[in-house]
């Protein structure tokens, strides 16, 4: 901290007012590190304990903090059944059942606005079928931007998915994820890496970089990086508006 800024924050809360704010700080530093490192969802209310019982007041607090209504099927989407859906609706979840045999996760929460998820859910598809990029290329491009933003559920899903579909060592996709260093020995994987990497790490790509992209994935390999990197950033941004926990499951329809 620059000594002119202590100085005004000693000046204002004093030495002790200023010591609990830094112990504040540290505090819920470490809460909020040890709850992310459990991926511990909003929400889900701590097993009760002996003193917790004891507390004349802990009933009150807790109807204060804890709120079930926040929350619906899909983290704080509450998913229509099938049944009670409008035609507009139906017929885009429809098209995406069609199209993908299955609703995946935030394709849920697009159901909400059906002319966006039928535009939309074509460019997934896409990448499940007509990618330049082999399974194991987009697994690792979606394991790095995933693990960049920060959305639970997508990056549990795909550390097991770049593993059991896309034949990715189980470290090295804890690695693509966590945005630790590691390596792959087929030339095309580590250019993907390599290029995921930058750019989920806003960097600048490389002129030589770019060269050596264009001799391994070519160009249209290179526009299918940024365009999944693209479709996976919309997918963690709108898990994480609605967040939606590691082990959300949804309405089984």
């Amino acid at each position: 901290m620059p000594g002119p800024l202590y100085d005004a924050a000693v000046a204002k809360f004093g030495r002790q007012g200023f010591a609990a704010v830094v112990f504040i700080t540290v505090h819920y530093l470490a809460l909020g590190t040890l709850l992310n490192a459990y991926d511990v969802p909003a929400g889900r209310a701590a097993p009760q304990t002996d003193q917790e019982r004891i507390m004349p007041d802990i009933n009150e607090l807790k109807a204060m903090l804890e709120h079930p209504e926040d929350f619906g099927t899909f983290g704080r989407f509450t998913e229509t059944p099938v049944e009670q859906m409008s035609p507009e609706t139906r017929e885009a979840f429809d098209f995406t059942l069609k199209l993908r045999g299955l609703v995946p996760g935030p394709h849920k929460i697009w159901a909400a606005n059906p002319t966006l998820l039928k535009t939309i859910a074509p460019v997934g598809a896409y990448f499940q079928t007509k990618s330049t990029l082999s399974k194991a290329e987009i697994e690792i491009a979606t394991c790095v931007i995933c693990g960049r933003w920060g959305a639970a559920y997508g990056s549990y899903e795909h550390e097991k998915i770049g593993v059991i579909f896309g034949g990715l060592d189980a470290e090295k996709a804890q690695a693509l994820i966590a945005g630790l260093p590691t390596a792959f020995d087929d030339p095309r994987q580590q250019m993907v890496y390599q290029l995921a990497s930058t750019l989920a790490a806003a960097r600048i790509v490389p002129q030589g970089m770019f060269q050596r992209a264009q001799e391994l994935l070519g160009d249209a390999g290179i526009v299918d990086v940024t365009v999944l990197m693209g479709w996976f950033s919309a997918v963690s941004l709108t898990l994480m508006a609605f967040d939606v926990p590691s082990n959300a499951v949804g309405l089984d329809q």
